[in-house]
């Protein structure tokens, strides 16, 4: 007897869709990163700047893409989706830089107790004007990067792919 019900994906099938969204997140983050990494390299190279590395915005990148995907899981942002398109891409990519923020500040007090120093000396020694430059190029990248995923959630697979993928014909 079959059913008319879709069928919930098994764990497998989950696990490849997590994976395949990590990447992509990640993937996207990463070549950001290494080019705000290759910009500041260039303007601090006259001041005798470290060499170049990327190993700071790759790691970056894989931990703000895991931060999304936990934030999702959690469901954030999830009521904005009946709004318009644009409020729903503005509105979720400043709650997933909050989130983002928020984790920074739980890194940073988690580095205080691991080096015994008092955890109340966290907000006491953020360098403020830095973290309000990293916030504005988390929120920079999130739009675009909303934008992309509330389009694939609003058109669905094949449409999505068809749109970015397919050959289109001119029109006369």
């Amino acid at each position: 007897m079959t059913s008319d019900k879709p069928v919930a994906p098994g764990f497998k099938q989950r696990a490849t869709h997590e994976l395949k969204d990590f990447a992509l997140i990640a993937c996207y983050l990463a070549v950001l990163f290494c080019a705000i990494a290759v910009y500041t390299y260039l303007i601090s190279k006259k001041y005798g700047a470290d060499p170049l590395n990327f190993t700071f915005a790759i790691l970056n990148a894989l931990i703000i893409a895991k931060v999304i995907l936990l934030g999702e899981m959690v469901r954030l942002g999830k009521r904005v989706e009946t709004r318009p398109l644009y409020q729903s891409v503005l509105l979720k990519s400043l709650l997933f830089a909050l989130l983002v923020f928020l984790f920074h500040l739980v890194e940073e007090f988690v580095k205080r107790l691991i080096h015994h120093q008092p955890a109340g000396t966290v907000l006491h020694n953020l360098d403020f004007e830095e973290l309000a430059a990293r916030s504005i190029i988390i929120l920079c990248a999130f739009i675009p990067l909303f934008a992309f995923r509330e389009l694939h959630r609003v058109l669905g697979e094949e449409e999505f792919r068809a749109l970015f993928f397919n050959r289109r014909t001119t029109r006369t």
